[in-house]
């Protein structure tokens, strides 16, 4: 059997200035429960902002995404630098504060952000190649900023969904635990923690996601 490789693009470690942790995990352990295999990268650089996240409160520390993000990873990732489209069959998203703080800049521009540009560089990669991307939580916003004219979800949050569509992409209302699937563009998006409210919801949005991600690989 040929297992689908997936990568798996993380920000930091944590929902308020990283990847989160919940979505991230569930989202490699489906990949693993559905027949695939997965392979970690971030982005080279320092997180945006660096939180405290028992106090919840902005921390003076400076931490290297890589760094962080290896710490979900067990120690085992890649700079998105390496990242090869033919290496793989798909990418992943995971979301978290970070995805819009270090992956992009939309927690401070909106719809005027600007992506990092590895991170732009897969994108546009992989959708030239006619590969899936999969974009979990509030991480469609990058999808949508780097390919403006596709279809992802984020929920149903009206301001980024005004976002989203001034990025040139329409935001697809969805309830938890459902999945948007842009077949024409190949984008698979759930809104994971933008709706959910427990581990469980969340392992089952990520489940349902990389499910229509192996059927779309098929």
């Amino acid at each position: 059997m040929n297992n689908k490789k997936i990568a798996v693009v993380l920000s930091g470690c944590g929902v308020m200035d990283g990847s989160e942790i919940h979505e991230a995990v569930t989202a490699m352990l489906a990949i693993e429960q559905q027949g695939g295999v997965y392979h970690c990268f971030a982005p080279e650089g320092e997180q945006n902002v660096v939180m405290n996240h028992l106090t919840k409160q902005p921390s003076a520390e400076k931490r290297r995404m890589p760094v962080e993000a290896a710490r979900i990873a067990r120690g085992d990732i890649s700079s998105l630098k390496s990242f090869k489209v033919s290496d793989y069959d798909a990418i992943l998203f995971p979301g978290g504060m970070g995805a819009i703080l270090n992956l992009c800049d939309f927690a401070q521009k909106g719809k005027d952000c600007t992506v990092h540009p590895d991170v732009e560089r897969v994108v546009k990669e992989m959708h030239a190649a006619g590969k899936p991307i999969v974009a979990l939580c509030i991480a469609p916003v990058l999808i949508a900023r780097i390919l403006g004219d596709v279809s992802v979800t984020i929920g149903n949050d009206p301001e980024t969904s005004m976002a989203i569509k001034a990025m040139g992409a329409t935001a697809e209302i969805c309830s938890a635990a459902q999945v948007c699937i842009d077949k024409k563009n190949k984008i698979i998006t759930t809104p994971c923690y933008m709706l959910d409210k427990s581990l469980k919801e969340v392992a089952q949005s990520t489940s349902n996601a990389v499910r229509d991600l192996m059927d779309m690989l098929k």
